[in-house]
């Protein structure tokens, strides 16, 4: 069994998860936006709070607001560091990122691994499965909790929306035909946390997201 804690975070008002197994209390923290002290100190606080052991860091992609705490949750956890291949540009480019933006951020780490569809990772007895769902960019992937019916969607698909295609590396189509083939693909009661604003299912996404009918 898993718990989840999402914090929004820095100002793109990105959701940063914290997910860990109720018995060994074996964690992941999925992309992590924390962008200051305050918000680190949030994040750190919940983890020693809960006594909770951070096994994986991991990016479902790797535009700024996703990345910017991948430093401070790598150096200070020093957990496996996941993060798609295709993306590792844009990971990369995370200083110049931020100068766009007019603030300064931490170099990201390069990661361990790359995340590949044939993975498989666990926390505890809990296993979690990875979706590979370009069109954002060009090489997100979706966490996916199949026991747990909870996928974590970055910024793929969100409460009646969809991520936004106009950025670098992003396909309007691509993206379409991921979400239709990948993730309405899944049965209707999971529930889907997306990277923006608020949870939803894959059968309300089916019946009312304007973009996918």
């Amino acid at each position: 069994m898993i718990e989840l804690k999402k914090f929004t975070f820095n100002p793109f008002q990105e959701n940063t998860y914290v997910i860990w197994e109720t018995e060994t209390k074996e964690t992941i923290i999925v992309d992590p936006g924390c962008s200051n002290n305050l918000e680190q100190d949030k994040l750190t606080r919940l983890i020693n709070d809960k006594n909770l052991s951070v096994k994986y860091l991991i990016n479902t992609h790797c535009h700024i607001d996703h990345i910017l705490g991948n430093k401070f949750v790598k150096e200070k956890y020093k957990c496996k560091f996941y993060a798609p291949e295709l993306d590792v540009p844009l990971l990369d480019k995370l200083i110049d990122q931020a100068k766009m933006f007019g603030f300064p951020a931490d170099k990201s780490p390069h990661p361990d691994e790359f995340i590949i569809e044939d993975l498989i990772l666990k926390i505890g007895n809990t296993e979690m499965e990875f979706l590979f769902t370009p069109g954002h960019t060009p090489g997100e992937y979706c966490i996916f909790f199949r026991n747990e019916k909870t996928c974590i969607s970055g910024d793929v698909l969100f409460l009646e929306g969809i991520g936004r295609t106009d950025l670098w590396g992003g396909d309007y189509d691509t993206l379409l035909k991921s979400i239709e083939e990948k993730l309405f693909a899944l049965p209707d009661d999971i529930v889907v946390y997306p990277g923006h604003g608020d949870k939803t299912t894959i059968g309300h996404e089916k019946l009312n997201n304007p973009f996918l009918k």
